[in-house]
């Protein structure tokens, strides 16, 4: 079986390249994923899967980060012109661009799912010819946005494994869902499908990253730890303008409190039970030399190493900035943005990971373990299979990168797509054997 598996890939690689090319072409940033998620809606339901999206899949009071209702609409408009389905368009109004597909084998098994992010970065595209997308015309069509981490890549492997594991259902017990997130970027879109129940009956749970500490198209990891959790706030500071020379003593300055807010966020106590992070990226504030200012706006991030200890850093973050606030006689909102969990990949599916890389051939070197040390809302969907009894992993793939992720000059060798779908294909065909 393995042999038809690794055969089936190869016949199917220029479909594979294709798909990612496409993805690559018409990016699309956190929630606004309208043309990408048609296209998975679409390919899917010509493979016979049982396809839910929107409202199904997303919990719209769970959604971070959301854009504003003029660039959703223009951005749903934008896909339908480029031919996006416009029911499935309206069916994700509001950024609900995450999708399910599910395989029903109709023997009783396991439920095994998968997660592949679909979103793209607020990055602009290298436009010279030492670029391969620019040099080969599949470079973004959308100015400020490219995939410039490998997701196009990922909605790739995903139609790919959706491909493969049909043509073997016969071969399978049990019940495949492959679910196409949107809003990695940010951390902003696991939770709102986790809180829409779509890993609440999973038994394993797989994941993956073309890259990162894979950074060599021969290395493949079998299991990632080291994930921070995570949480993205904005401060919204709102005080009282006045006269800076004539009559100072009616403002309310909110320049300072959010000035005082942040030099004090640095301050707080890292934790001894592991790593912690905090970091004001940005402060926007004022209108006028010669006003005090009434408006001002820090973006900041908490990390640590645990979840408990994460949420230490936020409610030490929280109370400093309720304080700043009260120092200056202002007030504050504040808008949580994006989160994830901490976690760790379970040991027997990184143990089958590691056995379906050998399998493929693929990789001069494969190792057990390694540590991410940044944060992946993955996450979420893993510490909800985690908490009812089911294991999950997250693997990473190598590739030869042209660039950094998140740089204008990323590019991959696209060898690795196939690489991806045909380890993925093993683990899970593994998995839901019938004859087990």
């Amino acid at each position: 079986m393995n042999v038809d598996i690794k055969e089936a890939v190869k016949q199917m690689e220029e479909q594979i390249i294709a798909w990612r090319r496409d993805f690559h072409r018409y990016p699309e940033a956190a929630w606004t994923e309208f043309r990408t998620a048609d296209r998975v809606v679409k390919v899917l339901n010509s493979f016979g899967y049982d396809v839910q999206y929107g409202s199904k899949v997303v919990e719209e009071a769970a959604m971070m980060g959301v854009p504003t209702q003029d660039v959703l609409e223009n951005s749903s408009k934008r896909a339908i012109e480029e031919g996006a389905d416009s029911t499935v368009v309206e069916s994700m109004a509001g950024g609900k661009t995450g999708v399910v597909g599910t395989l029903y084998t109709g023997r009783p098994g396991p439920i095994v799912a998968l997660r592949f992010d679909m979103d793209a970065n607020d990055v602009q595209e290298k436009t010279d010819e030492k670029h391969r997308p620019w040099q080969e015309g599949f470079a973004s069509l959308h100015t400020g946005v490219m995939h410039a981490c490998g997701h196009d890549g990922h909605t790739a492997v995903g139609l790919g494994v959706a491909k493969i594991l049909q043509e073997q259902k016969a071969n399978l017990c049990g019940t495949v869902k492959l679910i196409f997130q949107p809003a990695e970027e940010g951390v902003r879109g696991a939770k709102a499908m986790v809180e829409a129940g779509v890993v609440d009956d999973v038994d394993y749970l797989f994941g993956m990253h073309l890259g990162f500490l894979a950074g060599s198209s021969e290395r493949f990891i079998c299991g990632t730890d080291g994930f921070l959790a995570t949480t993205k706030f904005d401060a919204h500071f709102s005080g009282v303008p006045a006269h800076a020379g004539a009559a100072p003593h009616e403002g309310r300055n909110a320049l300072l409190a959010a000035a005082q807010a942040a030099i004090s966020l640095h301050g707080i106590p890292r934790h001894a039970a592991g790593v912690s992070r905090i970091n004001v990226g940005v402060l926007e504030a004022g209108s006028g030399r010669n006003v005090i200012a009434d408006k001002a706006v820090l973006k900041l991030e908490t990390r640590g190493e645990t979840s408990a200890i994460n949420c230490f850093m936020q409610e030490e973050a929280l109370r400093i900035i309720h304080g700043a606030a009260a120092i200056q006689g202002v007030t504050v909102t504040i808008r949580e943005m994006g989160g994830a969990s901490g976690g760790q990949s379970d040991t027997a599916i990184a143990k089958r990971l590691r056995q379906a890389a050998e399998a493929s051939g693929l990789f001069a070197v494969i190792e057990d373990r390694g540590s991410l040390g940044a944060s992946e809302d993955f996450t979420c969907f893993l510490e909800r299979v985690q908490e009812r009894g089911g294991q999950g992993g997250y693997a990473m793939v190598g590739i030869n990168r042209a660039a950094g992720h998140h740089d204008g000059a990323f590019d991959f060798d696209e060898a690795a797509l196939s690489n991806a779908v045909t380890v993925l294909t093993l683990a899970v065909s593994d998995l839901l054997q019938k004859t087990r």
